[in-house]
């Protein structure tokens, strides 16, 4: 198993960060969001590395088959996780994409770490610049939202993440983008996860403040989220986030939730792979063409 020692926990036993690695070429760093696992980037993990990429995923501490401290859930110590992966596995030239809570990983490691071995960086569905509703921040979520998510994980944790679920791939009465087999399949990667680090991850990405890390970035930045996320709101994320980046790009999937890596995987490997090619990322895509083309519009307006 393949497994990266990141610092130690409180009672002196090392932290061994599990990670998978397929492929060569310049490395795509994948980080997942909660409450899942790496596991969770199946069809990027399955498609990149056939386009030659050398693709890297791995469980954040307290999830999946990494090591499960009871403390270290803040986005310093989460940082400096991945400062462990990259180092380790000496990494460069790297892209980072974080979804969701992942996308928090990338903005401090950006600012923590003055963006060492990284050349671009993809926020995808990412929480993004600051969720908590304060005084100076009157655009986010209220903190009692986070606060009954919390109680909820522990009055009925599998209950809880079921539903949970369901808002993650936009699953309604009429609504249904994936089967009940997708839904079956993340609560699984969900459940193995330390209850603690559950909970104290909705407190680190509820409320950290990623506002002024977003603007030490100075790479090329790619933001990718759905316009139909109920889990981590367009306007309240990506919409804000993108202005605080010099020169980044901002490309909504229309009627996408936040799963989208799940519900419209075959554009978000396509753009993560032009993007990684230093070519500009299109809004709209022709089904019909080939998988690995994606149309030119000449009308587009998005930007770097």
């Amino acid at each position: 198993m393949n497994l990266i020692k990141s610092g130690q926990d409180a009672q002196g036993k090392p932290v061994e960060i599990h990670y998978c690695d397929y492929g060569q070429g310049d490395p795509i760093v994948l980080i997942h969001g909660w409450p899942l696992s790496a596991a969770s980037w199946e069809y990027q993990l399955a498609e990149l590395p056939l386009h030659g990429k050398r693709v890297i995923a791995y469980d954040r501490r307290g999830f999946g088959q990494s090591s499960k401290p009871w403390n270290g859930y803040d986005y310093d110590t989460l940082a400096s996780d991945l400062n462990a992966v990259l180092t380790e596995l000496d990494l460069q030239n790297v892209t980072l994409v974080g979804f969701s809570m992942g996308g928090g990983e990338v903005a401090r490691y950006m600012s923590k770490y003055n963006g060492a071995r990284v050349s671009k960086v993809i926020f995808v569905s990412a929480v993004t610049p600051y969720l908590l509703k304060t005084d100076d921040n009157p655009d986010g979520v209220d903190k009692s939202t986070f606060d009954d998510m919390i109680e909820n994980l522990g009055k009925d944790r599998p209950d809880f993440l079921a539903t949970f679920g369901k808002q993650f791939y936009g699953v309604g009465l009429v609504s249904h983008p994936v089967s009940q087999a997708t839904l079956d399949w993340s609560q699984m990667l969900a459940l193995p996860a330390s209850p603690r680090a559950t909970t104290e991850c909705v407190r680190a990405f509820s409320g950290t403040d990623f506002r002024g890390d977003l603007a030490t970035i100075k790479v090329p930045t790619l933001f990718i989220h759905g316009d139909a996320d109920k889990t981590v709101p367009f306007k309240n994320s990506a919409e804000r986030a993108v202005k605080l980046v010099p020169n980044a790009q901002l490309v909504a999937y229309e009627g996408e939730p936040h799963g989208l890596n799940i519900t419209s995987k075959d554009r978000l490997n396509r753009d993560i792979l032009t993007f990684v090619d230093g070519l500009p990322v299109q809004e709209d895509y022709d089904s019909s063409e080939s998988e690995s083309q994606p149309r030119r519009n000449e009308n587009d307006t998005t930007t770097y």
